[in-house]
C-alpha cells in the first residue's frame, strides 16, 4: 500500500457510496472509524444537494474493537430500516474491515432476517480496487440483484418497446458534469426519436430495475463506469450498447451514427420503416454546434502552433486530446490517465495523435512530465491545475477529481451539440492570447506575477538569482517569461552555475539564440 496525499482515484468504498446515494432510496452503512464519513460533505458541497446524503458510518472505535462489531453493525442496520424505510441498505467493507477481518456477510445475513429493506454487502475487494472499478461493480450487482429477484418471481418485464428507446447508464454522483450531461442526452436522444426508458443509477428506483431490459439498447457514455453493467445486459438480455462517448463533433456524429444502426435493427421490423439521421447531423454541425466554424475562424487559428497536455481520466482525456488535434488542430504534447486497468483502450484511443502517453496514478510523475514538456496550456484534473499554478501555466479542468468551483450550478455540459460549444469556449479560454496577457506591463499596469521555476518533485531550487538579475525577467512578455526563466536555470546547471547574474542570463540567451 502506498501512502498518498493527493489521489486521482479514491479507495473502493467510495465508488460504493456514489452508486448507492445515486439510487433513490437507497440507504449505504460503512463500517469505519470517525473521519471516513468526508464523502457525506463531499457529496452535498459538488452537487450542491438540499438533501441529507443517505449514508451512514457504523464508526469503528476502541470500544467496539474490543467487543467486536457485530452488535453495532446489526443495529444500526436495523435502526435505518426502522427510521427511513428504505429499498436496500447497502454494507459496505473498508480497510478497517479487512484489516480487523470482520464477517460483514454474516452480519448482513441476520440483519436480513429482521429487516424489511434488502440488505446486501458491496462485493469488492478492498484492496485491489480504487474508486471507479468498485463503483462499476456495486452498479453491476445491485442491477443482477434485482433482475435475478424479478427473473425468479416472474415480474421481469421482456416485451420490447413498441417506440425506439435506450437506458442510459453510469450517470452517477458526484460525477463531474454528470447531471448537465445526462440532461444534454435526453435532449439530443428526444431529437431523434429515441425515448429514455431508465437513467441509471441517478435518480432511478429499485422497483423499475425489472422493466430495463424493454429498452432496445444502452448507452454508457463513459468508460469509467457502466460498462459492466451493459455487458451483463447483452450477454444475458440480448441487449446491444453503445460506448461511444459523444463529445466534440466526430465523436457525437459516430455516436449518432451507432445509435441509427442499432434504432433500424428494430425500426423495420415494428415501424416498417428505417430512419436516417445524415441530414439532422449536418444541420447541427452547422447551426447548432458552433464548434465547426470557430475551428475554422481566425481565433482558433491563433491557437496554432500552441501545445497542449492532457490528463485526467480515460473518457474525457481521450475526448479531450481527439477534439484539440482533429477538430482545432492543437498538437498535443502529451496526453494520459490515470486509469491504469484500462491504459490498453487508452492507447489505442490517442495513438498517433500525441508525443507521448503517460498512464500512472502518481501526480509528481505528471507534474515533472509537465514542466518538462512547458506546453502552453493544461488540460486536467484539480491536481494539474495546481501544477499549472506553480509553473505559471493556465489549465482547464476536463476531469475528475475537481474543486468545488469546477462544479458550477448553471447548464454546462461536455456532451452532445451543446457540449462541443461549451468545451471549445474552455479550450480557447485557457491559453495565454498573446497582448491580452502581457498588457498590463505594456501600459503600466500591476502585473506583479512571479515565476516559479521550483522542481515538483523536490520543491526546492539549487540555483539562486542575485536582485538585478531576478528583475531582468520582468521586462519580458508574461506568456513567454517563466519559459525563459526556466531555460536560463537549465543552462546554468549546465554550466555548474550556481548563482544567476546578469551576464549569465545574457550568456543563456546568447546561447539559445544560435
Amino acid at each position: 500500500m502506498k501512502l498518498a496525499y493527493r489521489m486521482y482515484a479514491g479507495p473502493a468504498h467510495i465508488g460504493t457510496l456514489r452508486v448507492a446515494s445515486s439510487f433513490k432510496n437507497v440507504h449505504a452503512i460503512m463500517h469505519a472509524p470517525l473521519g471516513d464519513d468526508y464523502f457525506n460533505v463531499m457529496r452535498s458541497t459538488s452537487e450542491r444537494e438540499r438533501d441529507f446524503t443517505p449514508v451512514t458510518a457504523s464508526v469503528v472505535d476502541r470500544h467496539v474493537l474490543a467487543r467486536g462489531s457485530q452488535e453495532k453493525v446489526i443495529n444500526n442496520i436495523s435502526r435505518k430500516d426502522e427510521e427511513q424505510h428504505p429499498d436496500l441498505i447497502v454494507l459496505t467493507p473498508t480497510c478497517t474491515s479487512s484489516i480487523s477481518q470482520e464477517d460483514l456477510q454474516n452480519f448482513v445475513d441476520r440483519a436480513s432476517l429482521s429487516s424489511e429493506s434488502d440488505v446486501i454487502l458491496a462485493d469488492v475487494n478492498y484492496h485491489r480496487v480504487n474508486e471507479l472499478q468498485a463503483a462499476d461493480r456495486t452498479l453491476e450487482q445491485i442491477i443482477r440483484f434485482y433482475l435475478d429477484r424479478a427473473r425468479k418471481q416472474g415480474t421481469l418485464d421482456r416485451s420490447v418497446a413498441n417506440a425506439p428507446s435506450a437506458n442510459i447508464i453510469g450517470i452517477f454522483t458526484p460525477g463531474f458534469h454528470n447531471q448537465h450531461d445526462c440532461r444534454e442526452l435526453k435532449r439530443l436522444l428526444g431529437e431523434l426519436g429515441v425515448a429514455v426508458n431508465q437513467v441509471i443509477p441517478e435518480g432511478g428506483y429499485l422497483k423499475y430495475l425489472r422493466d430495463l431490459p424493454r429498452a432496445w439498447f444502452n448507452i454508457v457514455p463513459y468508460r469509467e463506469v457502466g460498462l459492466m453493467t451493459a455487458t451483463l445486459s447483452e450477454r444475458e438480455y440480448g441487449m446491444p450498447y453503445i460506448s461511444i462517448t459523444p463529445m466534440g463533433i466526430s465523436n457525437t456524429a459516430d455516436f449518432i451514427v451507432q445509435v441509427g444502426k442499432l434504432v433500424n435493427v428494430w425500426a423495420y421490423a415494428l415501424l416498417e420503416k428505417r430512419l436516417n439521421y445524415k441530414l439532422y447531423v449536418d444541420n447541427q454541425t452547422k447551426f447548432v454546434s458552433q464548434a465547426a466554424w470557430f475551428s475554422k475562424s481566425i481565433d482558433c487559428q491563433n491557437l496554432a502552433g500552441k501545445e497542449a497536455a492532457i490528463f485526467g481520466d480515460a473518457t474525457h482525456a481521450a475526448s479531450i486530446t481527439k477534439i484539440l488535434v482533429k477538430e482545432m488542430g492543437i498538437r498535443v504534447s502529451c496526453s494520459g490517465t490515470y486509469r491504469k486497468h484500462d491504459a490498453e483502450r487508452f492507447n489505442e484511443q490517442v495513438q498517433g495523435l500525441c508525443g507521448e502517453v503517460v498512464v500512472t496514478e502518481d501526480h509528481t510523475e505528471v507534474g515533472d512530465t509537465t514542466a518538462r514538456i512547458e506546453p502552453s496550456a493544461i488540460f486536467g484534473t484539480q491536481m494539474e491545475r495546481h501544477i499549472g499554478k506553480r509553473i505559471d501555466i493556465p489549465c482547464g479542468v476536463i476531469s475528475s477529481p475537481v474543486h468545488i468551483q469546477n462544479s458550477p450550478p448553471g447548464y454546462r455540459p461536455f456532451l452532445g451539440y451543446e457540449g462541443t460549444n461549451q468545451v471549445a469556449d474552455l479550450i480557447y479560454n485557457s491559453f495565454h492570447l498573446g497582448m491580452e496577457d502581457h498588457s498590463s506591463d505594456v501600459f503600466g499596469g500591476h502585473d506583479t506575477r512571479s515565476i516559479s521555476t521550483k522542481s515538483l518533485s523536490t520543491g526546492r531550487s539549487d540555483i539562486n538569482w542575485t536582485p538585478e538579475a531576478e528583475s531582468e525577467p520582468n521586462r519580458i512578455p508574461g506568456f513567454v517569461r517563466g519559459k525563459i526563466k526556466r531555460n536560463t536555470e537549465v543552462s546554468a546547471r549546465r554550466n555548474n552555475i550556481l548563482e544567476i547574474t546578469i551576464d549569465a542570463t545574457y550568456a543563456a540567451k546568447e546561447k539559445s539564440s544560435s
